[in-house]
């Protein structure tokens, strides 16, 4: 827009004064240009007239007019006397730098007086003054050379270079001569010890005349008698000799009868912990066999029940059985066996139906055990309370050893004293001669009979064990081997050994 229109659709009037002005300012007086005054007595004097109303709205016109604001309509808004100045001038010396005056030299150092020069050592000529103290830091740089340095500690800073200048070798003192050690005096001569009194000689045993011939008159040589000590053996030393014993080969497998008659005398209690003794010493290799024809509960206190089988059932199998041999042997066997929690040892459980009895004749308990000493080191048989029964004498004619278990008791012990008469009249004499007989106590403490029992079938047995009280086996629920106490083990270890103490080799 150049000012003569409005954008409001009215006529072209003239630009108001404002714009010459700026006009002027913007092109700062320039040559050709027409003055304000001549260019104001040309333009006809404005018209006074109202200010017009806007018409009806046509919309928006469309023109835009950026930076430029709107034209002040003539007449409104001016003075009467303003006028603009003819003589306005843009100075020329603007946006120039001003000149500054020339900044004054600046000030040099004082001359700082030379500091003290090091002492020297003896030898070596007293150093130069320094002019700077910075003198020494500036590695030695001049525009001249500078004269030499003889003190050590130039030629250690700046290391001794110089441009076109070698430093001459510091004259080094010469080195004193050696100076001898002192002679010192001698030392004092220490008095000597006083002499003790020398020891009296010890007492020595009469010398004896050597032994000569009788010919010569001379009295024989003297011998003195041979000295024996008896020393009581260690427990620990007996614990190591019972577990020596139960690790030696027995040469053949070894069937072990724990037999009474009388009930109640612990021959289950004595079958299972014997086959644990046993079983935790050598490894492996005992099984405990139920052989009671009257419902034993062996198979219910010794071995984990993971199955239901007994003896019943492995009679059924017993002839696909026998005709295996080595490891299918055993892993045919297995399947009717239970075994220990610790696996110690194994278990073969006895029927519970007292029918069964009928099926256990002599020619099938053989079978039996033909088997499990193919399979087993050590078999411990708990029989039954029927001495007239088929299987209990089978078994007692092939034991090797027999275990007389009994407690104290007087009808326990009749029994097994009777029990020992019958086995001389079956003709089994050097067996009951050779038995093992075992005192089991079901309480604390001791008794006079206990004694009385100890020394009557010391006299009818080979050999008497005595196996004390524990609390683990008094509620008659399952037999743990280790739940018992030190002592117990002990007695157990002991008695074991003594069973198959005979067989070791």
């Amino acid at each position: 827009m150049d000012g003569t229109e409005t954008g409001w659709g009215r006529s072209a009037e003239p630009a108001p004064r404002w714009r010459a002005l700026l006009d002027r300012a913007r092109l700062g007086g320039r040559a050709g240009e027409q003055p304000e005054a001549d260019r104001r007595a040309e333009e006809p004097p404005p018209a006074r007239e109202p200010l017009p109303r806007r018409g009806p709205g046509a919309g928006w016109s469309g023109r835009a007019s950026a930076a430029v604001p709107p034209p002040v309509e003539p007449g409104y808004g001016t003075e009467t006397g303003y006028r603009a100045e003819a003589t306005y001038r843009v100075d020329p010396a603007y946006r120039m730098e001003p000149s500054y005056p020339p900044e004054p030299p600046y000030r040099s150092e004082p001359a700082y007086p030379p500091e003290p020069s090091y002492r020297a050592e003896p030898g070596y000529p007293p150093e130069p003054p320094v002019e700077s103290r910075y003198a020494l830091l500036d590695n030695g740089y001049r525009h001249e050379p500078p004269p030499p340095v003889e003190s050590r500690y130039a030629s250690l800073l700046d290391d001794g270079y110089r441009p076109g200048y070698a430093p001459p070798e510091p004259a080094y003192p010469q080195q004193p001569a050696y100076r001898p050690e002192p002679v010192y005096p001698p030392e004092p001569v220490r008095p000597a010890e006083p002499a003790y009194p020398a020891e009296p000689a010890r007492r020595t045993e009469p010398a004896y005349p050597p032994a000569v011939t009788a010919d010569r008159g001379y009295p024989p040589a003297r011998i003195e008698p041979a000295r024996i000590e008896w020393r009581p053996q260690a427990p620990q030393d007996e614990q190591e000799r019972a577990a020596g014993v139960l690790r030696r080969d027995l040469g053949t497998p070894r069937v072990l009868a724990f037999a009474n008659p009388k009930g109640g005398v612990h021959k289950t209690t004595a079958t299972v912990l014997a086959a644990a003794t046993v079983g935790s010493v050598r490894g492996r290799g005992v099984l405990a066999w139920d052989d009671n024809e009257l419902r034993g509960t062996l198979g219910l206190r010794a071995g984990s029940a993971r199955h239901a089988r007994t003896i019943r059932h492995l009679i059924s199998d017993l002839a696909h059985i026998e005709i295996r041999e080595g490891a299918e042997l055993l892993e045919s066997l297995d399947d009717y066996l239970r075994h220990a929690s610790d696996g110690s040892y194994d278990v073969l459980a006895g029927e519970e139906s007292p029918r069964f009895a009928q099926r256990l004749d002599q020619f099938t308990v053989k079978r039996v055990l033909e088997l499990l000493r193919r399979t087993h080191d050590v078999v411990c048989v708990d029989t039954g309370n029927n001495v007239e029964s088929a299987n209990w004498r089978t078994v007692m004619h092939a034991a090797d050893q027999l275990v007389v278990t009994t407690v104290p008791r007087e009808d326990a012990a009749f029994s097994a004293d009777w029990m020992l008469d019958l086995l001389h009249e079956e003709g089994m004499g050097e067996l009951a001669d050779n038995a093992v007989t075992l005192i089991s106590c079901p309480t604390p403490g001791r008794s006079q009979l206990q004694d009385d029992l100890e020394r009557h079938f010391a006299t009818r047995t080979r050999a008497v064990a005595v196996v004390p009280y524990d609390p683990a086996l008094e509620t008659g629920s399952s037999i743990e081997y280790h739940q018992l106490q030190p002592e117990t083990r002990q007695a157990w270890l002991r008695a074991a050994a003594v069973m198959l103490e005979p067989f070791a080799r």
